[in-house]
């Protein structure tokens, strides 16, 4: 398995779990828009980032930002909000993450 790119903050496994989150469908990382680096979840970035954390804008949700801690295949945002598994691995994401979209997505 390919474990690149490289994830940052309090992971507990090779699949991008995290002492935040870490039941079987937390599975991906979120790379942040202040500072071009993946973390498992807002949290982390909390912790362990020197900055405040930024949204990414809804005219950029055609990047890549998303990390899929089964296959580790990177998905635009677009991609990601749209679907509830891996498109690539059929791994499925947690649902409740849609809750937290607000920290890193901006809705403008």
């Amino acid at each position: 398995m390919t474990t690149s790119p490289r994830v940052f903050g309090k992971t507990v496994d090779e699949h991008t779990r995290c002492v935040h989150y870490s039941t079987e469908l937390d599975i991906i990382a979120i790379r942040f828009a202040c500072c071009d680096r993946y973390f498992p979840c807002h949290l982390c970035h909390f912790e362990c980032a020197e900055h405040s954390a930024q949204q990414w804008p809804r005219e950029q949700w055609n990047q890549k930002a998303i990390l899929c801690g089964h296959c580790w295949t990177e998905l635009t945002i677009e991609a990601y909000l749209g679907v509830s598994a891996c498109p690539d691995c059929a791994a499925p994401f947690n649902p409740r993450c849609a809750a937290h979209a607000d920290f890193y997505f901006s809705s403008q």
